[in-house]
């Protein structure tokens, strides 16, 4: 029995680009502050068998499409009560810029989706795609029609098919969990019974590497997503083996390792032989993040007094602190675009989100702002929103934002609390 499914994308018609020509494509910047969000409908599904009868299954189909389009913060979703959740409606009449028809059908097998994504204003047809997969499969397969729309409209791939991993305690402990987009599908991925942190995936999201404590010791450990096996440890060595940054090839990584004492950065492989040591006692030198070229790191160190973010240039070592306002900057992480660090900063009392150019030159922008503590980012890879853990009150959520400060939203519901949410570096295929 195979261990992975695949499913299949066969074109109902030729899937054209919006725009024929290349040279003349105009994509959309979801982040520019001047954008308009397009209007698309997304009606109920219909199922081949009963074309007459809308049906609840329809509907979850829909719904799924549409929230994962809307995620991405370029699409208004119109509410299907507008036009009666029909897919034979006067589009112009409400508004709509796009439409999506989708119909199904149900065997024993599983389920076979035709979606298609018309232009109202032309009556084009702008891509058509067909889907054959088993019932478990259906968040992906409209998961990865929404990402060809994004695509389309905007250039780059969408992250609906990416994956979040996240820190959280609903059973009593605090244990790593995975989810999609939505939590539609939200599975544990630690059981130790103990405190886990810092989960950090490897290029191309197959593997996870988290600290755990259930030994005694906070050791480095790596899994397998693809399978239920037992982890393995990476770093055992006394003390801190904490939040490894990988490198963009994934054969190299860069961890915290307070083995003589001083928290200090290590480069070492990926079976966790150190290669060589980054750092030397000055001061307490945490949480690295690697440039997407591979020449840098960026770092936080209180070198100065107060945690604040460095870059080191990886070949000569030079060190440059880029951060200077704030009593505290900590948790960077760098944009997959390479042009944006952001962190965390304590600002009157709360945390909130910065980003900053990597040069000392540069001013921070604030992203977030508001009461409570805002911490632990981690950029989409698609380099537009980024992912953090909110805390207002009691409770501890994972919300996302457009780089731009817009569109803050909590992402699920869950029980307990979640902290150090990490989105794949690339989109799950």
């Amino acid at each position: 029995m195979k261990t992975h499914f695949f499913i299949t994308l066969v074109l109902l018609l030729s899937a054209f680009p919006l725009l024929t020509d290349a040279k003349d494509i105009a994509y959309i910047d979801i982040t520019s502050p001047d954008a308009r969000k397009i209007n698309i409908a997304v009606p109920w599904f219909v199922n081949n068998e009963q074309p007459e009868q809308l049906q609840l299954y329809g509907k979850d189909l829909a719904d799924t499409l549409g929230k994962s389009l809307s995620f991405h913060g370029i699409f208004s979703i119109i509410p299907s009560s507008q036009y009666g959740k029909s897919q034979n409606t006067n589009w112009k009449a409400i508004g709509a810029d796009f439409v999506v028809l989708g119909n199904y059908s149900l065997s024993a097998n599983g389920v076979r989706m035709e979606i298609r994504l018309l232009d109202v204003a032309g009556g084009d047809m702008l891509m058509g795609k067909r889907y054959n997969g088993t019932r478990n499969h259906e968040q992906r397969m409209l998961y990865k029609f929404a990402d060809a729309v994004i695509e389309a409209m905007t250039g780059q791939n969408g992250i609906a098919s990416s994956q979040i991993a996240f820190v959280s305690d609903q059973n009593g402990f605090k244990e790593i969990y995975l989810t999609d987009i939505l939590g539609k599908q939200i599975r544990q991925i630690t059981r130790h019974k103990n405190l886990v942190v810092s989960p950090r995936f490897l290029p191309g999201g197959n593997f996870l590497t988290y600290t755990s404590y259930h030994s005694g010791n906070q050791n480095l450990y790596i899994t397998d997503l693809r399978q239920n096996k037992t982890t393995r440890a990476l770093s055992r060595r006394k003390g801190m083996n904490l939040a490894p940054a990988w490198s963009p090839d994934g054969n190299k990584m860069i961890l915290t390792l307070s083995k003589d004492g001083n928290p200090d950065l290590f480069m070492c492989d990926r079976k966790g032989k150190i290669i060589k040591q980054l750092t030397n006692r000055s001061g307490i030198n945490v949480s690295p993040t690697w440039s997407p070229d591979g020449k840098s790191i960026a770092f936080v160190s209180d070198r100065s007094g107060t945690p604040q973010i460095y870059i080191m240039n990886l070949k000569s070592g030079k060190v440059q602190r880029i951060t200077f306002q704030g009593r505290e900057n900590a948790e960077p992480n760098w944009s997959p675009k390479g042009d944006l660090i952001a962190y965390s900063s304590l600002i009157n009392g709360s945390y909130q989100i910065f980003t900053t150019q990597p040069k000392a030159s540069r001013s921070p922008r604030q992203v977030t702002s508001g009461s409570g503590h805002h911490e632990s980012p981690s950029w989409s890879p698609d380099g537009k929103q980024i992912l953090f853990s909110y805390r207002d009150g009691k409770s501890q959520k994972i919300y996302a934002i457009l780089k731009n400060g817009s569109n803050m939203r909590k992402l699920f519901n869950s029980r307990g609390n979640q902290t150090y949410p990490r989105w794949t570096t690339t989109s799950t295929k």
